[in-house]
């Protein structure tokens, strides 16, 4: 696997400005998690997201590369610090194959939200029953928020390219982190 230039260098800053962001705002809001705990939940649940669409992308032959969005990243500091939420636009990983199927698009697009899928159960099945049960519901609960709102089916959102691909796809999906959402 190969990185583009920068893209180890944006990712470790994205991670760790984003992990600080939420860890602001949930200290300022008293709901204290260990700097870990939010890098595990926030900044893992981020990287990951954006490796699973790279590596989809690269596996349909596409170049793909992340980077960075500086002024995201600013707002995202500046929102936990002076708002009582994060609006969080790290960057993204820009992908480019001519002639793209809308199937190769909807595939790469799912495969973010799948990957806080399997980060949210990997970290609930390997922490339940420990100490850190608490923290193991809270990066599951983290990952699936994250599944959740990127699979809406708006705008530049994962969810619209994987509508357009096949609307089963994207309602079985969508079902799936909404129930974790609200009934878990």
């Amino acid at each position: 696997m190969q990185f583009c230039k920068h893209e180890l260098r944006d990712i470790g800053i994205s991670i760790i400005t984003i992990t600080l962001a939420f860890y602001f705002l949930l200290a300022k809001m008293g709901n204290y998690h260990s700097f870990i705990a939010v890098f595990l939940g926030v900044g893992l649940g981020f990287v990951l997201h954006e490796m699973g669409h790279k590596f989809a992308a690269i596996h349909y032959g596409c170049i793909a590369c992340f980077k960075a969005w500086t002024q995201g990243l600013i707002i995202a500091l500046l929102f936990a610090i002076f708002t009582p939420f994060v609006f969080a636009a790290p960057g993204a990983v820009y992908i480019y194959k001519p002639g793209l199927t809308r199937k190769e698009d909807g595939v790469i697009s799912l495969a973010g939200p799948f990957m806080n899928l399997v980060t949210a159960f990997f970290f609930l099945a390997l922490l339940i029953g420990t100490i850190y049960q608490n923290t193991a519901l809270w990066i599951f609960k983290v990952n699936v928020f994250l599944g959740l709102f990127n699979m809406i089916p708006f705008g530049p959102l994962d969810g619209a390219k994987v509508f357009r691909w096949n609307t089963g796809i994207w309602g079985f999906f969508f079902i799936i982190f909404l129930f974790l959402t609200f009934f878990y």
